[in-house]
């Protein structure tokens, strides 16, 4: 079940990063694009239709309404541009993670923290 589960997660994974190739493509419908765009908007919004401070309920609705949407915008799409799209995003998972930039990532947000709270002392 676990390997299941597994295989899950990664194609839809996989699936919103070629949903999110695909918004980009001229082949695709408008309707497709907009839908995408909207359900990545709502992936990455912090207001939710369930606040997420609500234990456990909070992100069902992350849960449920994020991948339906992939679910919908997949089924948008022109089957042959989707398996591009796919076969884009399977090798673009599958490169090497930069380890150098996820620290220097993190430096610029703890810099940009530094800063704000260095600013709110002084005008404060």
């Amino acid at each position: 079940m676990f390997a299941r589960l597994k295989r899950w997660s990664r194609n839809v994974r996989r699936d919103a990063y070629a949903v999110g190739l695909a918004a980009r493509d001229p082949r695709v419908p408008w309707y497709a694009k907009v839908l995408a765009v909207v359900v990545a908007g709502y992936a990455l919004s912090p207001l939710d239709l369930i606040p997420d401070f609500i234990p456990v309920v909070g992100f069902v609705d992350d849960v449920i309404l994020v991948p339906l949407g992939i679910v919908l915008v997949v089924k948008l799409v022109p089957a042959e541009i989707l398996e591009e799209h796919r076969a884009n995003a399977e090798r673009a998972i599958d490169l090497p993670k930069s380890r150098i930039g996820a620290v220097v990532l993190i430096c610029l947000w703890i810099a940009a923290v530094g800063f704000s709270v260095w600013l709110a002392w002084r005008l404060l």
